[in-house]
C-alpha cells in the first residue's frame, strides 16, 4: 500500500550570497514515521528545516506540506499549514523573560482566542506530556537544566496539538541518560499521539533507537533514503566513514 507524503521536496535550491546549500534536493517525508535526517556539517540540515517552515526562502523548486504548495498558499493558508506543525529549535530556544508556562503559551496566544484558565490547564497538561515536574510551569529558562530546557521546548512545539513535529538536533548538549530518555519521550509521543517526526540530529544512538528512515544529505542533495541497514550497506564514502567508523561500532551499529 502506498505511504501517504506529508511533506514533499522537489527540486529544491537554497543559497547564501554565492553560495549554495542545497541544490536540486529531493525528499518525502511519510506520514506517521520518524524520519531521521543526517550529514555533515554545512550540508544544509537545518538549513532545509528552516525553509520548509518558511524561514529560510528557497531560490528555486516546490515544497508540499499536507499536500498544499507553500508558494500558493496565501496568507490565511500559510497559518493555517503552520497551526499544524511544531518546532523544537536546537538549544530549545526559549524566551528568557517568560516562565515555561508561558512559553508554552505563546503559540496558543498567537493563533487562537482561549481563556487565561483554559491555557493555564493546556499549559499544564503539555508540562505532564513531556515528563516535566507541575513546578516546572513557574521557571524561568535560566533556572533549568539542559534536559528540562529540552522538554520545555517541546512542549510548546506540541502546544497546538501539531501533526509534525521538527526537531532539530533534540539530544545535543545532553549526557548519555539525557539524551536516552529524551528519545523514548520522542516515539513515545509519536507512538500516543500520531505524530510524524522530522528529526535533524548527528546522534548515532537516536538513529538506531527511534527512526524509522534515514535521510543523508551531501553535496546540496539528498544522497541515500533507508533503515539504518540501507544507510550501513550504502556506498558513498561519507556514509560509510558516517556509519561504519568507530563511533558508530560503539553505538552497536554493525554493518
Amino acid at each position: 500500500m502506498a505511504q501517504d507524503v506529508i511533506i514533499s521536496a522537489r527540486d529544491v535550491v537554497v543559497g547564501f550570497g554565492d553560495r549554495l546549500i542545497i541544490n536540486g534536493l529531493d525528499l518525502d517525508v511519510y506520514r506517521g514515521e520518524v524520519l531521521g535526517v543526517v550529514g555533515g556539517s554545512g550540508t544544509g540540515k537545518s538549513v532545509l528545516t528552516r525553509c520548509i517552515i518558511g524561514l529560510v526562502p528557497k531560490r528555486a523548486g516546490k515544497i508540499h506540506v499536507f499536500g498544499q504548495d507553500l508558494d500558493e498558499a496565501d496568507d490565511d493558508g500559510h497559518r493555517a499549514i503552520e497551526r499544524r506543525w511544531g518546532v523544537l529549535f536546537q538549544h530549545g530556544a526559549l524566551f528568557s523573560s517568560l516562565t515555561v508556562k508561558q512559553n508554552i503559551q505563546v503559540p496558543l496566544r498567537e493563533y487562537l482566542k482561549l481563556s487565561e484558565p483554559l491555557m493555564d490547564e493546556i499549559a499544564r497538561l503539555k508540562i505532564a506530556m513531556v515528563g516535566l515536574r507541575p513546578d516546572a510551569a513557574d521557571k524561568y529558562p535560566s533556572e533549568l537544566s539542559g534536559g528540562m530546557i529540552k522538554r520545555a521546548a517541546l512542549a510548546r512545539a506540541l502546544a497546538l496539538d501539531p501533526e509534525i513535529v521538527f526537531l532539530d538536533e533534540p539530544t545535543s548538549g545532553l549526557d548519555p541518560i539525557g539524551a536516552g530518555e529524551f528519545d523514548t519521550l520522542i516515539r513515545t509521543l509519536r507512538d500516543t499521539l500520531g505524530l510524524t517526526v522530522y528529526m535533524v540530529t548527528h546522534d548515532l544512538d537516536s538513529l538506531a533507537r527511534i527512526c524509522d528512515r534515514i535521510a543523508a544529505l551531501a553535496e546540496g542533495k539528498v544522497i541515500a533514503t533507508g533503515t539504518m541497514a540501507d544507510m550501513v550497506r550504502h556506498p558513498h564514502p561519507w556514509l560509510r566513514s558516517y556509519f561504519g567508523g568507530e563511533r558508530a561500532r560503539s553505538a552497536g551499529i554493525k554493518g
